[in-house]
């Protein structure tokens, strides 16, 4: 029997192979040069360490929707580039806190919150390891709640930070 082809079998598989694995070094050149996908949520810096529902003066149970904040990163933050904005099962609560800065923050019952304290909001800074609350309008919160914080760096316009929190 006579041939006329020139090209044995042999040939022709390591001629398929090389072209597969020049093919596959295209892909992933291609796969790999795409820049990396952002998180789909913010990381937790700022994290709710407690909501107290106990009325200050006479220690009793209630809805008083005090929100206890830590600053669990490691970056130093200007509180006055910084906002809050709470959610409560998934619904923006009526609080309006347009500076994380203490002395900044004007209180009044229309913006929701009825005071805000403690050394993450007492100098210029909010330093790693200091702690903030905000005494929202009593009710605001109730057990079972799953209340959510955005802080927002007003400088970028953009969430730097997001943590939920289930009540129990």
């Amino acid at each position: 029997m006579h041939r006329d082809s020139a090209i044995s079998p042999a040939m022709g598989q390591i001629l398929m192979l090389v072209i597969t694995l020049i093919l596959a070094a295209i892909i992933a050149a291609i796969i790999l040069s795409m820049p990396l996908l952002p998180y789909s949520y913010p990381p937790a810096i700022f994290t709710i360490t407690g909501i107290e529902s106990v009325d200050e003066i006479t220690q009793q149970l209630c809805d008083d929707s005090r929100v206890i904040l830590l600053h669990t990163g490691t970056a130093i933050y200007q509180n006055k580039n910084l906002k809050a904005q709470f959610f409560k099962n998934g619904i923006q609560v009526n609080a309006y806190i347009d500076t994380m800065h203490g002395y900044d923050f004007i209180p009044t019952s229309h913006n929701g919150v009825q005071w805000m304290g403690g050394m993450g909001c007492s100098g210029e800074m909010w330093t790693p390891g200091e702690m903030m609350c905000i005494d929202f309008s009593d009710g605001t919160f109730h057990n079972g709640d799953s209340v959510r914080v955005d802080i927002i760096d007003k400088s970028m316009n953009q969430v730097i930070s997001r943590h939920i929190y289930r009540m129990q």
